[in-house]
């Protein structure tokens, strides 16, 4: 269980199931594993008749939302957000990173009718991301991990938008009503966790976010949104108990069976016309679209934002933090399957781009954030040989 805990081991599990997605899609079973993933199992006739894809992407995710959440809710009243002045830098920069890779994605899609993906470059996997700053970071201020936790939570939170408001289909506002007061039923049960009646709330709980996911997916807004409800609206502390219970199982089984299930696409055959301008979009906009948006905004930001000169982050630092965020996987494979959910072969080339483009940023930020690393190590064994002046000069490097 520990090793599920770290941030080296599950990244890396991730990427292998993302891989072995691929390789097995493109064997000889491949056709038999991609249509056993579309064997539907639920109840027929109803919002809960889903394929087994589905009860991933809108079922299993909707867990790994819920956990996020909870680190969101932890951050935003007792962490790294909870002030404006801490807030603002990595806000910006957060606004750079996802404004310039969809700038990036529609001049290349311009006029293919595939703009649509748009959505699709913009997301940050935070796991994936602290995992790589774990192997390659060791000797980083701990000021670049916290920009950059802020950094890719407030990417989560654009993404968890973009997937309410922009991928709900035919909303039924009674059922979301619904789905709101279960909700807040859920909230004030989830206070009297620690009472006596410890033992009858645990399975009401249950039940009412049960409750909470059936209505949200049959309302038409995507599933996942619950978790997210439900994570914000929970207690603190009971929250960051469960949260620290299920890490292991969101690292060890959710996330991975996740990446395998998205990744499960047969490579296309590149006619004359090549490949897809969606693909190229994400491929490009990933690590290029993030590192310049990401190390600009932040740049320009600190020195709009007044503040003391030691608080802030050096340009290197901030293009590591860059090439960072273009690490995609989850919630871009994700959007990948919602954007495109009605042309197989372009969100399988949306899912292509997705994976090539965030493998483009792990080798792009294992680069910088060594190099990083190297230099302020190297700012630490000769810290006693210079002076005070001269070493906050270097920092700035």
């Amino acid at each position: 269980m520990t090793l599920l805990r770290s941030a080296r081991f599950p990244a890396l599990l991730l990427l292998i199931a993302a891989i072995a997605g691929i390789v097995v899609a493109n064997t000889p079973i491949g056709a038999d594993v991609i249509g056993f993933m579309q064997l539907h199992v639920g109840v027929a006739g109803t919002a809960v008749d889903l394929s087994l894809a589905h009860w991933v992407s809108d079922g299993l995710l909707a867990v790994f939302f819920f956990s996020v959440s909870i680190e969101l809710q932890f951050e935003l009243t007792r962490g790294e957000l909870r002030s404006f002045r801490k807030a603002v830098q990595p806000a910006i920069a957060a606004a750079g990173g996802v404004i310039v890779p969809i700038a990036i994605y529609l001049a290349i899609t311009a006029g293919s009718g595939l703009e649509s993906g748009w959505p699709i470059p913009t997301a940050t996997d935070i796991a994936f991301a602290l995992g790589v700053l774990a192997v390659f970071g060791r000797g980083l201020p701990p000021a670049v991990r916290v920009f950059l936790l802020a950094l890719a939570i407030l990417d989560d939170i654009v993404g968890i938008i973009f997937i309410a408001v922009l991928f709900a289909t035919d909303v039924n506002f009674g059922l979301l009503a619904m789905a709101v007061i279960a909700v807040i039923a859920f909230a004030i049960l989830s206070r009297m966790l620690d009472t006596r009646a410890r033992a009858i709330i645990i399975p009401l709980l249950v039940v009412l976010a049960g409750a909470t996911w059936v209505l949200v997916l049959a309302s038409g807004v995507h599933a996942t949104i619950a978790g997210v409800a439900l994570g914000l609206a929970m207690a603190q502390s009971p929250a960051l108990r469960v949260r620290h219970a299920i890490e292991p199982w969101i690292n060890g089984v959710i996330l991975p069976v996740f990446a395998f299930s998205a990744a499960l696409v047969p490579i296309p055959s590149v006619g004359e016309s090549g490949l897809s301008p969606a693909f190229w979009g994400i491929l490009i906009a990933l690590p290029v679209g993030k590192l310049i948006g990401i190390a600009g905004a932040g740049w320009i930001g600190q020195r709009v934002i007044a503040g003391a000169a030691n608080t802030r982050i050096a340009l290197g630092d901030l293009l590591a933090a860059g090439a960072l965020g273009g690490i995609g996987f989850t919630v871009s494979l994700l959007l990948s399957e919602l954007a495109f959910a009605g042309d197989r072969l372009v969100r399988d080339e949306a899912v292509l781009g997705v994976i090539g483009g965030s493998v483009a940023s792990v080798v792009l930020a294992g680069v910088l954030v060594s190099w990083r690393a190297r230099h302020h190590r190297a700012l630490e064994n000769r810290a006693p040989a210079v002076t005070t002046s001269g070493a906050a000069q270097e920092g700035r490097a």
